[in-house]
């Protein structure tokens, strides 16, 4: 028997998943208010011509491609990536070029909940936490990452809970292979309001998106605001992943599952 379970969260309204600005939203259309609709392709239809006077459901919704249980896409966060590859880099890919054979992957949990809002993971603490699982890296592996974060999800405070990947940390996990990886937090990165501090604090604008600009090094996708991944184990289980199709895009809304054999 095979068991799932659903790492993401749902778009919906009402919610503290992004900041203000950027929240997505979603209108309603029930049954009983889109009789209009359907008489515009059948426009003798009334009410009693449908079974309980009811038309269809329908909803409108406003929003990024960054919204929701994503994965971004290399183009995010540079417009070129590999340089670390190739000299000079190439163009960096977008979500619709994505190689399918990325996204379904045995996965590994690191769990992270136990450091501060704000820390900065380091590349001695995934190895750290690689030794304490007993997992060697394979490559391909999707590395899922267990932060504080995960237990805000809705509350006023999760765009700024949870630790967050630095650059040698992401470094460490491409360098091994790794191609997509994926966080409970709003972002890969450590919350903009401590990186501001930092920044503030010792002029190094080299700072601001550490984890995501590893991406300019050597390609990569993570997933971001994925959800309930305490319930993971930190091996043993594979991870589906695969981002709606949008073409150009920098990132593709993700329903983000892991299976496991029990």
């Amino acid at each position: 028997m095979r068991r799932y379970i659903d790492l993401s969260i749902s778009i919906e309204n009402e919610i503290v998943s992004d900041p203000e600005y950027t929240r997505p939203k979603v209108e309603y259309m029930d049954h009983f208010g889109t009789l209009p609709r359907m008489q515009r392709s059948f426009p003798d239809l009334t009410s009693e011509n449908l079974p309980d006077g009811a038309a269809w459901a329908v909803e409108r919704v406003t929003l990024t491609t960054h919204n929701g249980t994503h994965m971004d896409a290399p183009y995010h966060f540079h417009p070129t990536m590999d340089h670390a590859v190739v000299e000079g880099g190439k163009r960096a890919a977008t979500i619709d070029e994505i190689p399918l054979d990325w996204c379904y992957r045995p996965g590994v949990r690191l769990d992270f909940r136990h450091f501060a809002d704000g820390y900065v993971v380091t590349a001695e603490d995934v190895e750290a936490e690689l030794a304490r699982i007993g997992h060697t890296l394979q490559p391909y592996d999707i590395v899922l990452v267990n932060t504080r974060a995960g237990s805000r999800y809705g509350e006023a405070d999760y765009v700024n809970s949870g630790c967050g990947m630095g650059r040698e940390a992401t470094l460490y996990l491409l360098e091994r292979g790794v191609r997509v990886t994926g966080i409970d937090a709003w972002s890969w990165d450590t919350p903009f309001t401590f990186t501001k501090d930092r920044v503030n604090a010792t002029g190094n604008y080299d700072l601001i998106w550490e984890g995501h600009k590893a991406g300019r090094d050597r390609a990569y996708c993570h997933l971001e605001k994925l959800h309930n991944l305490e319930a993971l184990p930190d091996k043993g289980f594979d991870v589906c992943c695969f981002p709606v199709k949008i073409k150009r895009a920098s990132a593709g809304w993700t329903r983000a599952v892991a299976i496991l054999d029990s």
